[in-house]
């Protein structure tokens, strides 16, 4: 299981991240400022770090560049801070992905899932099978029925994420977000094409769908043809 640390000094959040990250299958540590937290950091080695920018310690910031010049750890900033300034230095400084409050578990959730998914430091992904489309994340290979299907490895990464959700309607919004990385927005039209290209090498279109099913109004559900 993912190992966590959040560095909040807010109670109430932190105990409310706390309870819902290990509900959600998560280990997690917790700590209340900015020095505590880098030496539980480096004491605890997690996976993935979740911290805010206003302590009241040491800001959160420069948490982030002592934490960055001892550890490749993937950090997530969570902050109430939505200027571009602060979100810009963020990531300059190192950090993987911005959260901005109030945001909801789920969605922190997706985020760490993601950030650990491209790290490598998630948990280890075995063969995704939908009907008789198998996708393997490891080799980052697909066959359709026996045989192997050529993707691009943005076609790879937006399958393979439907693939890991079969049966669940998807919001491009949510592809944008986990698969292209653009958490604060982005064009549809880059996921309808991507979609479309995905389409043909399935064998299929949008008016005649076999795996992909778009929902309209709501996003894209990836699912056997027998179950479309």
């Amino acid at each position: 299981m993912p190992h966590l640390l959040i560095i909040e000094d807010d109670d109430e959040i932190r105990a409310r991240l706390l309870k819902a990250l290990r509900d959600l299958g998560h280990v997690v540590d917790t700590a209340p400022a900015g020095l505590p937290g880098l030496e539980r950091a480096l004491a605890a080695r997690p996976d993935l770090v979740v911290l805010d920018l206003g302590l009241p310690d040491v800001d959160g910031s420069q948490v982030l560049a002592m934490l960055r010049a001892v550890s490749e750890v993937p950090v997530i900033i969570a902050s109430a801070r939505d200027d571009d300034p602060s979100l810009v230095r963020a990531l300059d400084s190192g950090a993987d992905d911005y959260l901005v409050k109030p945001f909801t578990t789920a969605q922190l959730d997706a985020r760490i899932r993601a950030v650990l998914r491209r790290s490598g430091a998630g948990p280890e992904q075995s063969l995704l099978v939908v009907g008789g489309l198998e996708i393997d994340p490891r080799g980052r290979r697909t066959t359709l029925e026996g045989r192997e299907i050529e993707l691009t490895p943005k076609e790879f990464d937006l399958l393979a994420y439907l693939a890991e959700r079969a049966g669940e309607v998807v919001t491009k919004k949510e592809l944008l977000t986990e698969v292209w990385q653009q958490p604060w927005g982005g064009s549809d039209k880059t996921v309808d094409v991507h979609l479309s290209w995905l389409r043909r090498k399935l064998g299929e279109s949008a008016t005649e769908p076999g795996y992909l099913t778009t929902v309209r109004g709501v996003g894209i559900r990836l699912s056997a043809p027998s179950a479309s």
